[in-house]
């Protein structure tokens, strides 16, 4: 049987391990035109700490050993291949889409290289030493763990944390939300709930007050910064025959984590509606479902004979409050600072990805 090929197009952390796991199975081709994978949670703290910045921006040069990486955009997909900006073509059989999201500019990047990102994160990093405020808008992970990992590098600062939910996290256990609030207000956060910013300057960088709240109120502060959810990069899907959006702006997938009547078409990661909570936990439930999955049809097996996927209805979620502090919760229980700082604050997950890269 001659061996089969897959084109993975986006090199996320879905995107890269699955090529890790299939290149010893099938022809491997990553299409990703960054030179270097962003390790988003770290950027978080290098808003902080700038010295992190080149450490979690981390090369794709090791990622592989026989499977090839181009370095292009994903311009139209096929049931037969992938059709890239240059013009050249990859044919394969089988497609995953596994493009991801996009947040505020100083912690996603946009665009193709890496240099409009680097320069995001010094501006945010300049503004944020000059500020005596600042206001977060936007009380997810990334709002929450910038609350207070500037709380803990800056403890002279003023900040404030303004959620237009009435419960922080409120989808999880009460017991977590409720344990980050405290914390956080340990710290010194001002935390804001149940209002909603109504004359938002910029939704995608910095700004500076006033601000105006649903609830009436109006704050000031040197610093405004929106961490307001992050947006599935959906372009490459939303043409495909068949494809529905979810109300949150991903695709529907089937069971078996196709987004369209394209039977070889596959997606993953935060771009797709799958049942999985979008953080980076809940979605590493995908990958390694889709590695079997493309090593069992590599072999030979009908799609309908494998295992469908099952989502994970409970998926934990680390929510570290700077290196120290911070709370989880790990699919039964909600944890404390140390079990939050072990497993992700003291190092952010940074020396797993550097050794996927093959990097220390």
């Amino acid at each position: 049987m001659a061996r089969k090929s897959v084109a993975i197009i986006g090199g996320g952390y879905v995107g890269s391990e699955l090529a890790k796991a299939l290149e010893a199975h099938l022809d491997v081709t990553l299409i990703e035109p960054r030179e270097a994978f962003v390790h988003a949670p770290a950027m978080i703290r290098a808003v902080v700490a700038p010295d992190l910045l080149e450490t979690a921006l981390i090369p794709y040069d090791g990622l592989l050993s026989s499977g090839r990486i181009i370095a292009d955009r994903a311009v139209a997909i096929d049931d037969k291949g992938v059709t890239l900006k240059s013009g050249e073509r990859v044919e394969t059989d089988f497609v995953i889409v596994a493009t991801g999201s996009t947040n505020g500019v100083a912690f996603k990047p946009e665009g193709d290289t890496l240099e409009t990102f680097r320069a995001a994160q010094g501006d945010l990093n300049a503004r944020l030493k000059d500020a005596k405020s600042i206001i977060i808008v936007g009380a997810g992970a990334v709002g929450t763990e910038l609350a207070g990992e500037i709380a803990h590098a800056m403890p002279e600062k003023e900040v404030t944390l303004v959620s237009s939910d009435a419960t922080l996290f409120p989808t999880m256990p009460k017991k977590l939300g409720a344990s980050l609030l405290a914390k956080l207000r340990v710290l010194g956060v001002d935390v804001v709930l149940g209002a909603r910013a109504t004359d938002l300057k910029d939704i995608r960088g910095p700004s500076a007050g006033p601000l105006t709240l649903s609830n009436g109120d109006v704050l000031n502060a040197d610093l405004i910064v929106p961490a307001i959810g992050a947006r599935p990069n959906t372009e490459l899907l939303v043409a495909l025959p068949g494809t529905q959006l979810a109300a949150d702006g991903r695709i529907k997938v089937d069971t078996y984590l196709r987004p369209s009547s394209l039977g070889h078409v596959f997606a993953a990661g935060d771009v797709v509606d799958a049942g999985d909570a979008a953080t980076i936990v809940a979605i590493s439930r995908q990958a390694p479902w889709l590695a079997k999955t493309l090593k069992g049809l590599a072999q030979g097996a009908d799609l309908s004979s494998l295992k469908a996927y099952s989502p994970w209805g409970s998926a934990p979620i680390l929510v570290p409050l700077g290196p120290q502090r911070g709370a989880s919760f790990l699919v039964i229980a909600t944890m404390g600072d140390w079990i939050t700082r072990i497993m992700k604050g003291r190092d952010l997950f940074i020396p797993k990805y550097r050794k996927l890269f093959g990097l220390r």
